[in-house]
């Protein structure tokens, strides 16, 4: 593992920039969405992975996720947004606007396709940025080694349809705005070691990612 660069000052003043409130609390906020879908699927994988954080980086998190909604003026207080589930997912034409508006602000998306979100979560992302679409993210890109390094990329969690894992993005500008991990199932991956019974270097590889990409998304604004 290379070292982390120090960001504990930058962080106030990335928090500061991103939204209105300044004593906001960093954390994970998880995607309550429409449609009918499980958005509250996998319940320890974000304390996992916020525990992980503090206790392997020099950011300091919350112990506890946040939930919001793309209408929840809370949006604009939390840097990283996660999505997950099975089923149906639905953005209204002003979720649209707000999240396209969050992104524009330095905000990151991450979407981990939990099995079933993969053609909802295509249809529903289009009208949020249709140019560009989303591609695939170089193994080169800092995502996969701004702490722990994944030369393969993203780490296959669970088989799915047995189709490789694979990271998509969306730029912009040279940020990565919006990733998304294909057929890898990370959320799964951080849940507590017994929910799966995944062997403990599978858990340790998501954890990891999942690391990855929260201090990639907090340090990228900032021009690190």
């Amino acid at each position: 593992m290379k070292p982390l660069r120090p960001v504990a000052a930058l962080l106030a003043l990335s928090l500061t920039s991103f939204g209105p409130a300044p004593a906001a609390k960093l954390t994970i906020a998880r995607l309550q969405y429409d449609g009918g879908g499980d958005w509250y699927a996998n319940p320890s994988s974000i304390p996992n992975l916020l525990k992980a954080i503090n206790e392997r980086t020099s950011l300091k998190v919350e112990a506890t996720e946040a939930r919001v909604s793309l209408k929840d003026d809370r949006l604009w207080d939390h840097p990283f947004l996660h999505v997950t589930g099975h089923g149906e997912i639905k953005f209204s034409d002003t979720e649209v606007t707000r999240l396209r508006e969050y992104l524009n602000r330095g905000g990151f998306l991450h979407v981990d396709d939990n099995y079933g979100l993969d053609e909802r979560f295509r249809r529903e992302i289009a009208p949020v940025f249709p140019d560009p679409s989303l591609v695939d993210v170089a193994l080169t890109h800092p995502v996969y080694h701004i702490v722990y390094d994944f030369p393969a990329g993203l780490p296959k969690v669970h088989e799915h349809d047995g189709k490789p894992a694979r990271g998509f993005g969306i730029f912009i500008g040279n940020r990565l705005a919006v990733f998304y991990s294909y057929e890898s199932d990370l959320g799964n991956g951080w849940e507590d070691p017994g929910t799966y019974n995944d062997p403990p270097p599978l858990h340790e590889a998501a954890l990891r990612m999942g690391v990855n990409l929260f201090v990639y998304a907090v340090t990228s604004r900032t021009g690190l």
